[in-house]
């Protein structure tokens, strides 16, 4: 295969080519991820960057999407609004002293209130005072203008706001909002200089053609960024039963987006250890991201792991941003 040297050379797949190559069984998955490698080696070489995630608001939503433990639809254990500027600085404080490059503030809800916004932007402004070299990305749901503007202002670095899923499946993973709320709050922070990031879960249902549809979406949009989920099922929510995931097809995902979207940042996120599982370091040759420590209401593995996996297969970590996004 000459997959990524076409690539290299200009060359761009097609979503007919993707989809062909993505579901041929003759193409063996080990091979789209030597592919993608030689793309994640001409851009990232051996780098890795590591992102820490804070719940800065927990349980408290109006939204009924089908994968999440924190929908309106789930008694959440844990229940709590907005958490003090002194508890977000103390998360940022510990992302420092981990050599964790980007802090991510993260809120549960439709979207944030101009007090929230107001709060957000108070702290991060002080966490840039006392540590200048983190990146912060802010997470806070359907967004405005006016609210993209203050957190610019304010340090923010980086916005999450992720597709989830294809345009088509939409309606069967959230009803309480559109596919276009979300692509548009996206194009909001892309207007106001905030570097996108916006990525899938994957696992949901979806058909192949769907996963190839949205890794094309978030080339369309520019993302910057794009965290790859894969469903970690939550008892209770609609997708609670579901398991259609195998280590490989997980690798055979996470290859076909790095060919679709060559030079961006990909980050493995939410459900890679229940999901890659022994597989979790082979994922690296292919993703350049990954989260450390938990997630949002489900555990991670022992950061300690994470940094032996990371030297065991010879890389290191990154502590910069996408060097071509920054370039833009």
């Amino acid at each position: 295969m000459n997959l990524a040297d076409n690539i290299l050379a200009g060359g761009q797949l097609t979503k007919a080519q993707a989809y062909d190559i993505y579901t041929n069984n003759d193409i063996d998955t080990m091979e789209l991820v030597n592919e993608a490698y030689k793309l994640r080696h001409h851009y990232y070489g051996k780098k890795v960057k590591l992102n820490m995630i804070l719940n800065a608001k927990s349980g408290i939503c109006p939204e009924d999407c089908g994968y999440c433990g924190q929908s309106r639809d789930m008694k959440h254990k844990e229940r709590y609004a907005l958490v003090s500027q002194e508890e977000i600085e103390k998360g940022a404080a510990a992302a420092d002293e981990n050599n964790i490059g980007t802090y991510c503030i993260v809120m549960s809800g439709r979207g944030p209130s101009n007090k929230e916004v107001d709060h957000i932007s108070r702290t991060v402004e002080n966490i840039k005072h006392n540590h200048p070299q983190l990146k912060i990305c802010a997470c806070l749901g359907l967004a405005n203008e006016q609210q993209a503007a203050q957190l610019k202002a304010a340090g923010v670095d980086r916005y999450n706001h992720n597709l989830n899923t294809s345009e088509r499946y939409h309606g069967e993973v959230v009803s309480t909002h559109t596919y276009e709320q979300r692509v548009n709050t996206v194009e909001v922070m892309k207007q106001n200089n905030i570097s996108p990031c916006s990525g899938v879960i994957c696992g949901m249902g979806e058909t192949d053609e769907d996963r190839i549809d949205m890794a094309f979406a978030l080339k369309e949009i520019d993302a910057d960024s794009i965290p790859i989920n894969f469903l970690h099922p939550i008892k209770g929510t609609k997708f609670g039963t579901m398991d259609e995931l195998t280590p490989m097809i997980c690798l055979r995902i996470l290859a076909m987006f790095r060919l679709i979207n060559p030079t961006k940042e990909i980050r493995i996120a939410g459900g890679r250890e229940v999901n890659l599982r022994s597989l979790q370091s082979t994922a690296l040759l292919v993703a350049n991201s990954i989260f450390v420590g938990d997630y949002l209401i489900t555990g991670g593995q022992p950061n300690k792991l994470d940094y032996d996996m990371i030297q065991d297969m010879g890389f290191e970590i990154d502590y910069g941003f996408n060097e071509l996004a920054q370039q833009k």
